[in-house]
């Protein structure tokens, strides 16, 4: 089932305003819960945790910063 540009818009918006806050807390929390690990291996477990959230939620901000396509054209009268 596709989304409609209005919907991905609305889920674009929370996804990055409550999801994406959230899900940091969690990555944070779950790094702490190891033993101190060296600072370049804890750099790379958050970059790959910061990329990894994108993959499942591209779909919903893919064209998101185009124009409506659903929208009727305005004509210049």
């Amino acid at each position: 089932m596709a989304l409609s540009y209005k919907a991905r818009r609305r889920w674009s918006l929370f996804i990055l305003v409550i999801g994406l806050p959230v899900y940091i807390v969690v990555c944070v929390s779950l790094v702490n819960l190891m033993e101190r690990p060296n600072i370049l291996v804890e750099l790379l477990i958050y970059v790959g945790l910061g990329v990894l959230w994108v993959f499942p939620l591209k779909f919903v901000f893919k064209g998101i910063g185009q124009a409506d396509p659903d929208a009727p054209e305005k004509s210049d009268k």
